[in-house]
């Protein structure tokens, strides 16, 4: 087995990740609280799925969606 990190102290392979999360925090967690785990498992499929993937625009992806960049590379 190969970790997938850098070096010590390497972050940049991390970095998608840190910022993806950072995200779904600052724009669904912090904004509700759910009765039940699935319900939370739930909304945060829904808003990867209809918002993040679909009409959130990325900086990273020349300010495109993730769904217009599989579309154009099809």
């Amino acid at each position: 087995m190969r970790q997938s990190m850098s070096r010590r102290g390497g972050c940049l392979d991390n970095a998608p990740m840190e910022s993806f999360f950072h995200t779904l925090k600052v724009e669904l967690v912090q904004q509700r609280q759910w009765a039940t785990r699935d319900e939370a498992r739930r909304d945060v499929f829904a808003c990867i799925e209809s918002y993040y993937n679909r009409q959130r625009i990325h900086s990273a992806l020349k300010y495109q969606t993730p769904e217009q960049i599989e579309h154009n590379a099809a």
